[in-house]
């Protein structure tokens, strides 16, 4: 009798676990993620070089972008490097307190003030799944710094997962491609330039050193 009693307990258990299993696959999920990177790049290569080494290294992974050079406020190359900032222009406004709920991140932009070239891309992937990027170059009298702002949203589970599964198979997850689209930038700008590249900060954390990897033939066209 208690050998048919642990029988049922244990087939109860694991008929729960698998149902659990299911709705989690099949609840239907938005998840937004940021990312940040600031490298420091010690070179003496004219900031047009680095820029454009910056670029073509962008444009391998992205679906458009939007770049610019703003004039410099100062002739004069500062001590230290600029920094990006992360701003609201909705702060304290109603639509702010609405966006910033729980399971939300807000309304943010990232600002690049004082870089001697900017560049804000994006690319969609399987149609769900949405990557913006942010970069700034900053000049300074050692090289540059280069700071990486990105946010990606991608939704999960539903009727849709398994088709985002085998996109995912070929392309590459979310995560796998926000993390090649960044680091192909300094790849391409150590190749071009054969800077000594150091990370400073970054947001998840990076397990060794990916953007010290050989690149491709570098993308200085």
């Amino acid at each position: 009798m208690k050998r048919s009693h642990l029988l049922v307990g244990t087939i109860t258990v694991g008929f729960l676990s698998a149902c659990g299993t299911t709705n989690n696959y099949l609840t239907t999920k938005t998840k937004t993620v940021e990312y940040y990177r600031i490298y420091d790049v010690k070179t003496s290569m004219p900031r047009s070089t680095v820029a454009k080494a910056a670029s073509n290294g962008l444009g391998r992974n992205v679906n458009n972008a939007h770049e610019a050079t703003p004039i410099p406020s100062s002739g004069e190359v500062p001590a230290v490097a600029g920094r990006f900032k992360l701003v609201n222009p909705f702060e304290g406004s109603k639509f702010a307190a609405l966006a910033g709920g729980g399971g939300s991140i807000g309304f943010r932009v990232a600002t690049c003030d004082g870089a001697v070239w900017t560049a804000k891309a994006t690319r969609t992937v399987a149609g769900s799944n949405d990557l913006t990027i942010t970069m700034c170059l900053f000049q300074y009298k050692d090289g540059y710094h280069v700071d990486q702002y990105a946010v990606f949203t991608k939704q999960e589970g539903g009727l849709m997962q398994i088709s985002r599964d085998m996109a995912n198979a070929m392309v590459g997850t979310p995560e796998e491609w926000t993390e090649k689209t960044l680091l192909d930038v300094m790849r391409n700008i150590r190749a071009v330039t054969g800077a000594n590249v150091a990370l400073l900060e970054a947001q998840p954390e990076i397990g060794g050193t990916p953007w010290l990897d050989n690149a491709d033939a570098p993308n200085d066209k």
